[in-house]
């Protein structure tokens, strides 16, 4: 795949080693970073499997417990009257194209363009992810949102008044690109060679865990909650906790309650 205007990248490397060793620490207290990677590794599988098949609603549905930005607000549409809506959608996304840019304004471009319905890209940036993450880095709102000016991205970059600053970065597949191989510069000068791209991942998540745990308002709150561990923003984020403690789904349905998969 050709990549074309791909962006300089003006990283901090202070603030991606802070990352790192609150990552590093954080995770030690539990079962360690390495612990994080092979649950990224099964839900990529996951992915992989149902997507590989004709897609089922059951299948979906668990899909979605296992995407944070996704699950609270897409319980109307993971129902059985509209899935065959979705089923179509999914399948236009994944065909074999050469732009991926022009598959995600599409298949957004299928649903409202509205507050409600925000949750539509991170959608599609997990599914191209996990059905394929050599050839997609993660592009979810969270890592990158230009319009909004906020997510992952600005939080490692290069400069003290980057609070009043609007990145001139676009979040398109070269952006996404073009981070994961510093990122994956920046793990390998500090002895990571295995299991990279899931480690960047893990990364991104913590430094996204940071900015909720310092900075975020209400609306991050509503779905993150106080976290009870070190770590359950970052889980949370990766969608490593679909199913809870109790074995329910974590899909929310259009009322908000959580949904079990039949």
């Amino acid at each position: 795949m050709q990549l074309v205007e791909r962006p300089r990248l003006e990283l901090s490397g202070p603030k991606l080693a802070l990352a790192m060793e609150t990552l590093v620490a954080r995770a030690d207290e539990q079962a360690g970073v390495e612990a994080y990677v092979e649950a990224l590794k099964v839900k990529s599988a996951l992915f992989r499997d149902t997507l590989s098949a004709e897609l089922t609603l059951k299948g979906f549905r668990m899909l979605c417990a296992h995407m944070a930005t996704v699950r609270r607000r897409i319980g109307s549409y993971a129902q059985a009257d509209r899935f065959a809506f979705i089923q179509e959608q999914v399948r236009k996304l994944l065909a074999k194209s050469d732009d991926p840019d022009a598959r995600i304004a599409a298949f957004c471009a299928a649903f409202p363009d509205d507050r409600d319905h925000r949750w539509v890209r991170d959608l599609a940036a997990e599914l191209l992810h996990h059905a394929d993450p050599e050839r997609y880095p993660l592009m979810t709102r969270w890592v990158w949102d230009a319009r909004a000016n906020t997510g992952v991205l600005r939080e490692i970059w290069h400069g003290e008044e980057v609070d009043h600053m609007t990145l001139e970065v676009p979040d398109r597949y070269a952006t996404f690109v073009m981070l994961r191989e510093e990122l994956a510069q920046y793990l390998a000068a500090n002895g990571v060679f295995r299991d990279v791209l899931f480690y960047i991942d893990v990364l991104l998540a913590q430094v996204y865990a940071g900015y909720i745990g310092e900075r975020a308002g209400s609306y991050l709150r509503t779905d993150f909650a106080t976290p009870e561990d070190p770590m359950l923003h970052t889980r949370r984020i990766l969608g490593l906790d679909g199913i809870d403690e109790r074995g329910r789904s974590r899909l929310k349905a259009a009322d908000g309650q959580a949904e079990a998969i039949p």
